[in-house]
């Protein structure tokens, strides 16, 4: 009789576990523990996403629920104070270059040249509460992080996370971010820093994002529009010498600026940096921009990074690392099983399931219970 794995089981098997063991490692994360070990602790955190846990004892008392069929893939029941001490102490860095190991492996028939390469920057904030929070103090009495992301609006994914404090301004965690040269970044007001645009320009990158109401674009040349096209004006000049604080500007070169209307009237002062593409292939560029907030919104109804297992700077750092890489794990079911149906969907079926012994690719599917073993039943009378 064919075996079937649990659906927990199928996900964890798209782990590269070689790759986690070397970083456990690495950073030592397993030096002087007995019991509760770092993959101890990884498949608890990815238990609790996938089965939507919202608190340290929902996932002691559900994973004890589940103790017989969770021994087969290696896991244990911890009790909520082990888990609590695990988020607040062991090493996140884990969890966050396992995440970005996984991104570098994406399989060869998605990747594309840096030039065609689109990148769309944003952050969403985090609220947090409670002891071990004074890391995120935001005001006298309201603490909060913020995660910053660069998503690859092409694959679906993000490519890179970062976690501050919610006081901290984007744009200094973007100046922290890794480039890529020759890629698009797309970005809104939040990233508005003439320096830093100058640092993407001169890596080659091409850059997407908005004008500030009150930024003139000198010498302005104005450029011919396509027929039937949806562009106001195009025109290309040269930014202010001076930015904020009377700073020098250091983006010399010229840059673009495209104005379109959205659909509730209101006008959009797009720049860029790309003298060349056509002004619709810009202007659609930036309407891209609402893909990352989509994943945002999908973030935080499918997984759980709106209530935390712990609220220190570690365990926000942790649990944020593992939701993405469980983000991770089942859009790569979703592309295996070549599902027709929405992630959203995806998730709740996986969540309804992930314990039960069920072919991955076919949740949707009622399938009948798996047959007796009848010989089985046979060898135990004869045996009474």
């Amino acid at each position: 009789m064919r075996h079937t794995n649990s659906v927990f089981h199928d996900l964890l098997k798209l782990v590269p576990w070689a790759t986690f063991d070397k970083l456990v490692v690495e950073f030592g994360s397993d030096d002087a523990v007995r019991r509760f070990t770092t993959r101890h602790h990884f498949l608890a955190l990815l238990f609790a996403q996938f089965g939507g846990a919202s608190s340290l004892r929902e996932v002691e008392a559900v994973m004890a629920s589940h103790r017989a069929r969770l021994y087969h893939v290696g896991a244990n029941a911890p009790k909520r104070s082990t888990l609590a001490d695990a988020n607040r102490d062991r090493d996140p860095r884990v969890f966050a270059k396992l995440f970005a190991h996984m991104l570098a492996a994406t399989p060869r028939g998605f990747r594309r040249t840096m030039g065609d390469a689109v990148r769309l920057i944003d952050s969403t904030s985090l609220r947090l509460a409670g002891a071990g929070a004074q890391w995120a103090r935001f005001s006298s009495d309201v603490f909060g992080a913020k995660a910053h992301v660069i998503y690859d609006p092409d694959l679906g994914r993000p490519v890179y996370h970062a976690v501050t404090a919610a006081n901290v301004n984007d744009i200094t965690a973007a100046k922290a971010m890794p480039i890529e040269a020759g890629a698009t970044y797309v970005f809104d007001l939040g990233y508005y820093d003439f320096s830093w645009w100058a640092r993407l320009d001169a890596a080659g990158c091409r850059l997407v994002t908005r004008f500030k109401a009150n930024t003139p674009l000198r010498e302005a040349t104005i450029m011919p529009l396509a027929e039937g096209s949806d562009v106001l004006s195009d025109r290309i000049g040269f930014l202010p010498a001076r930015q904020a604080a009377n700073r020098k500007n250091p983006m010399h070169d010229a840059v673009r600026e495209i104005v379109v209307e959205t659909e509730t009237g209101k006008r959009l002062r797009i720049l860029s940096n790309d003298l060349d593409a056509p002004a619709q292939e810009i202007a659609d560029l930036y309407k891209r921009r609402w893909q990352i907030e989509l994943f945002f919104r999908v973030m935080k109804q499918t997984l759980k990074i709106t209530k935390f297992l712990g609220r220190s700077e570690n365990a926000v750092r942790t649990q944020l690392a593992v939701a993405l890489i469980a983000f991770l794990l089942l859009r790569a079911l979703q592309e295996i099983t070549k599902a027709t149906h929405g992630f959203l969907e995806l998730v709740r079926l996986v969540r309804a399931n992930l314990t039960h012994r069920r072919d991955a690719a076919r949740l949707r599917h009622n399938d009948p219970p798996r047959p007796l073993d009848h010989r089985q039943l046979e060898l135990n009378w004869a045996m009474t």
